[in-house]
């Protein structure tokens, strides 16, 4: 066995996401490690819906996204690596946080846009955030459309430095 047993794998089914599987695929063949697939049903993200719809249509909507996001996991990795799925509720930085605080994991592999600007003043990056709270390295893979011609940047996060990951 490798030093990763479990691997997490944060999808929100977004394009580009299947370079993520990809990679996270290639590490848990190397490690002999199991993919644990998450989604967070992101409530926060309709809070500017009208008033007179229903609570209960938009949880259907975002939890059938996330049983597809999470269905393209398992769909697309290897026979040979076991994937294991879960949902929760909530911010998804902060559920992706405390999912590492919380279960066994031994890393995070996970998407970024790579937004810059005021795109990532406005919007901020989920990925940024993990990187700087998580308990576990994170591995981050860019999935932008200029991804292609790009590198998977590797980011360590040590929840015991006092430092950002930029000066490490």
């Amino acid at each position: 066995m490798g030093i990763y047993e479990r691997i997490l794998l944060p999808t929100d089914g977004s394009a580009g996401v299947e370079r993520v599987i990809d990679h996270a695929a290639k590490l848990a063949r190397v490690h002999e490690a199991s993919i644990q697939a998450l989604y967070v049903v992101d409530a926060t993200s309709f809070t500017g819906l009208p008033m007179e719809t229903s609570w209960e249509g938009v949880r259907d909507v975002l939890e059938s996204e996330g049983e597809t996001a999470l269905e393209q996991v398992e769909r697309l990795a290897p026979d040979d690596v076991t994937v294991e799925t879960a949902t929760v509720e909530g911010t998804p930085s902060t559920e992706i946080v405390r999912y590492t605080r919380e279960q066994p994991v031994d890393t995070v592999v996970m998407g970024t846009h790579g937004r810059g600007g005021i795109d990532r003043l406005l919007l901020g990056s989920v990925a940024e955030r993990v990187v700087r709270k998580s308990a576990v390295p994170v591995v981050t893979v860019p999935v932008s459309e200029t991804a292609e011609t790009e590198s998977e940047e590797v980011v360590e996060a040590d929840p015991d430095a006092v430092s950002s990951p930029e000066s490490s």
